[in-house]
């Protein structure tokens, strides 16, 4: 399947993320059309185009629009996850550097479809160059009359706010990024309510990707049958695809939502040279692990969760053949600890636990039994979380256990290694020789 540059198709050009080199290639052409328009053909036209979040979740975006109550007499905020953190996960950022403006125009035309006055852009603080790349976009975009009030003599205001946030995975989870945003500890939220209903400021609020939303100029431009022609029936559309790891050429590759990881690899280059495919993960380290036979299977969300995994952010992670699976998840599980918030009992103290417990399969120090002690501390934290972090830190480990048990046996020791204490056996053996080795 060939590549299907849209979001991609001018970041070779060196002023691709200036106001000058987005309006070249049309953007900023609908603002006023769509505008002038009613609030809710928008809304229809990303319903009928089918676009899903691209955020990993891949909920139905004109659906999730449409939850939004109107006529409450309240004000309704639209805010963008910039927040991208999971590990492996790399694509909002390029996207942000390259092509800004597909993200500004997108967050004028959904607020106007949500009947929001204000948008932010919660990126992460630690990516400095991002920050300041989007904040020197929508300054544009202000100067130029398509951001602020009376847009175009439209008599539409949309404002929007770049919020630097403090570098916490957990500010990806929507309601602790809104408590993040509102200057409170970024924690999650008991849901419901929903954000739709109370998100930020107890208002109405949609979240949105920044992928999702820097898709809705081109929609908009092209219309909803445009996007269904690429892509399958219920994963309509294209995706940006970053593959990463032991290949040759890693990037981030645009191609229609279907497209197996096969395919991907060979944009990639191949697994790097003289070595072989171990196992690869479709969308970053909080969803299951895929071996070889599943290269051909389409990446679409209804046929990873077919094969047992998840489509996620579709940034794919290829391993070859000199990686530890227990060093793998062993590092993982760290990063899962020392992100989570801690406000949720099962995340705070079963990361703490497997954290530990995998270390000693790595050392070579764990027991058979500790196999399946592990498992059970995962299957405890699963679904008990008030946000999927618990969940993503025990998802790891029970596919790489059915694929890769012997090198987690590997990291136990035996019965005989415990008879065998090698400080006590030097003793014994130097009091030995003192006795004339008397036996």
């Amino acid at each position: 399947m060939a590549l299907t540059p849209v979001l991609t198709a001018h970041w070779d050009e060196a002023d691709s993320f200036t106001l000058a080199g987005y309006r070249r290639h049309g953007g900023y052409d609908m603002v006023e059309k769509v505008l002038s328009a009613p609030p809710d053909d928008l809304i229809t036209v990303v319903k009928d185009s089918g676009l899903r979040g691209r955020g990993g979740a891949g909920f139905p975006t004109g659906l999730k629009w449409s939850f939004v109550p109107q006529g409450d007499g309240k004000a309704h905020y639209i805010v963008i996850n910039a927040d991208e953190s999971e590990p492996g996960a790399c694509k909002d950022i390029p996207l942000m550097l390259a092509n800004p403006h597909a993200l500004v125009e997108g967050c004028v035309l959904a607020a106007h479809a949500i009947r929001a006055s204000h948008a932010f852009i919660y990126i992460r603080g630690e990516v400095v160059h991002a920050v300041r790349r989007v904040r020197a976009a929508v300054a544009e975009a202000y100067a130029a009359g398509f951001v602020g009030q009376n847009i175009l003599g439209t008599g539409i205001g949309v404002e929007i706010v770049v919020h630097a946030g403090a570098g916490a995975y957990i500010c990806g989870e929507e309601t602790a990024l809104l408590d993040s945003l509102e200057g409170r500890r970024g924690q999650p939220r008991l849901k419901p309510p929903f954000p739709a209903v109370a998100g930020l400021y107890a208002c109405p609020t949609v979240v949105n990707n920044v992928e999702t939303i820097a898709n809705i100029p081109t929609i908009a431009r092209n219309g909803a049958a445009w996007l269904r022609t690429m892509g399958t029936e219920k994963s309509p559309g294209f995706k940006l695809f970053s593959v990463s790891g032991h290949v040759e050429r890693p990037g981030v590759y645009e191609a229609a939502l279907g497209t197996t990881m096969r395919e991907l690899l060979e944009y990639a280059g191949g697994v790097r040279s003289g070595h072989e495919l171990k196992f690869w993960i479709p969308g970053g380290s909080s969803v299951p692990m895929l071996m070889p036979e599943h290269l051909d299977i389409p990446m679409t969300y209804e046929d990873m969760q077919g094969a047992g995994t998840m489509l996620g952010t579709a940034t794919a992670m290829v391993f070859d053949e000199t990686t530890s699976v227990v060093k793998a998840i062993s590092r993982w599980m760290h990063f899962y600890k020392h992100e989570s918030c801690g406000k949720c009992t099962p995340c705070r103290e079963g990361t703490f636990w497997l954290e530990q417990m995998l270390e000693r399969f790595e050392r070579g120090h764990a027991d058979l039994d500790d196999i399946a002690k592990v498992d059970e501390i995962c299957r405890q934290m699963f679904g008990r979380n008030f946000c999927a972090l618990g969940d993503a830190a025990a998802t790891p480990y029970a596919p790489a256990l059915k694929h890769f048990r012997d090198e987690f046996v590997a990291g136990t020791h035996t019965a005989a290694d415990d008879l065998f204490d090698p400080v006590a056996a030097t003793i014994f053996a130097a009091a030995a020789v003192g006795s004339g080795g008397a036996s």
